[in-house]
Formats: C-alpha cells, sequence, structure tokens
C-alpha cells in the first residue's frame, strides 16, 4: 500500500452536487462521499450517479477518493458496488461489517463487476459484533486498506455515552487500532459530532492521535483545521 497522508478525512454528502464541487478546493487528505448515512432512501439512485459522475469530472488534485456505500444486507448496496467498481476512486468504504465473511463477499461483487487491482477496501468498525471481529476481520483480504471509526453507530447500538473522555469507546477503539497495527492498516478515528465544540475537537483529536489513530474523520470543513495540526507529522 502506498504510503499517503490521511490526517483528514471528510464525508461528503453524495446527493449535494454542491458539495461534491466544494470538495474539489478543501485541505482534506481524504474525501469519503457517502452514499450512505448523508442521503435519504429515495435519493439513493440518484445520490450513486452524482458520485460516479463527480469522480468522472476529476479536479480533486493529490486527495485520495473513497466512497462510501450502502451496506450489503440493503436494497442498495449490490448496486452501489456493481455501478462504482470502475469509478476509478481509489477506494469503497463498506459499513456495517460484523465478521470477514462480509469483506469477502463485497471483494467479490467489485471485482466481478471489473474492480481494477488498485481499488482498495475500507471498512466501517461500528457495530458490537465487528468490534468484537474486528481481528478475523482485518485479515480478511488482501484488498483491505484501512478502518474507519463509526462511533455514532456504535454508541447507538451500545448504549454509550458521548463524554469528553469517550471512556466508553475506548477499549473498542484500542482493539480496532492493534488489529489494525498487526495486519498493517491504517486505522481512522471517529467523527467529533459537535461542530460548536471547538475545544472537544482539539482534545479527541489529541487523544486519537495518542491512542494510535492515523487520521480523523470528520463531517464538516471547519473540523479540517484542527484535525490536520494533530495528526500532521512532527518535523523530525
Amino acid at each position: 500500500m502506498t504510503s499517503r497522508p490521511r490526517r483528514t478525512a471528510l464525508y461528503m454528502p453524495g446527493s449535494n452536487p454542491r458539495a461534491l464541487d466544494k470538495a474539489r478546493g478543501l485541505p482534506a487528505d481524504v474525501l469519503i462521499l457517502d452514499l450512505e448515512d448523508a442521503v435519504a432512501p429515495e435519493r439513493k439512485a440518484e445520490a450513486r450517479e452524482a458520485v460516479v459522475a463527480a469522480i468522472a469530472a476529476g479536479g480533486y488534485g493529490p486527495r485520495e477518493l473513497l466512497v462510501r456505500v450502502n451496506a450489503l444486507d440493503t436494497p442498495w448496496g449490490h448496486d452501489d458496488l456493481r455501478a462504482l467498481a470502475g469509478c476509478g476512486a481509489d477506494g469503497i468504504v463498506l459499513p456495517k461489517v460484523n465478521a470477514a465473511s462480509d469483506v469477502q463477499a463485497a471483494v467479490r461483487l467489485l471485482e466481478a463487476a471489473g474492480a481494477p487491482a488498485p481499488m482498495a477496501l475500507w471498512v466501517m468498525a461500528e457495530t458490537a459484533r465487528g468490534i468484537l471481529s474486528i481481528d478475523a476481520i482485518s485479515g480478511a483480504h488482501p484488498r483491505l486498506a484501512g478502518i474507519l471509526m463509526g462511533t455514532s453507530d456504535l454508541a447507538r447500538e451500545c448504549r454509550i455515552r458521548h463524554t469528553p473522555d469517550r471512556a466508553g469507546f475506548l477499549a473498542a477503539l484500542s482493539l480496532c487500532v492493534l488489529a489494525a497495527r498487526a495486519h498493517g492498516l491504517e486505522i481512522l478515528d471517529g467523527v467529533h459530532l459537535d461542530l460548536d465544540d471547538d475545544d472537544g475537537l482539539h482534545r479527541a483529536c489529541e487523544q486519537g492521535r495518542d491512542l494510535g489513530f492515523d487520521g480523523k474523520t470528520i463531517i464538516h470543513p471547519r473540523q479540517l483545521e484542527a484535525a490536520n495540526r494533530a495528526f500532521a507529522p512532527s518535523p523530525e
């Protein structure tokens, strides 16, 4: 896997053409064009077409382009993978991963649709079963490049409260960091939901860095500066 900066990974709604266009000029290392949580059910097909068109139009420069598809057990997941296999994105993000078999099923679909060898697969660690199976998931296939923490969904399923110290997430976060390092994967921390809490964002970024994460997923451009600074390499 090519070494590249992944300090910040910004989710952008696939159903919003203005957002997809604005992303071309933002200082994010990674862009995650989202077909899942950010898109209403009635707009899934439209968003899929918009994302494919935006990637084909280009203009994203050195930014790594990932597309988060819908889970395989939804009405849209299989069609997402077939449509995106040849879209030119750097990778696909698979949500709601519970087992190594989910990764393998996604790879089979991508390869049947003609996905090129360099197209990577990333997994979301966001369910209780997924966290407990993260070692097997991380070694499921050579196409796997990294793990994205889905702390919002994990909080809902496990009834974890969002507290300033993120105490309820620490076991899951560390397990996933260990799995990523054991299998040579990249791993990015979960999002900070409160856009008005700058101090909390700074603390979360520093905590994620100290826990061993390579970068942070974010939900708004205003969070880029803090995360880029926290996860930047030292001069040494």
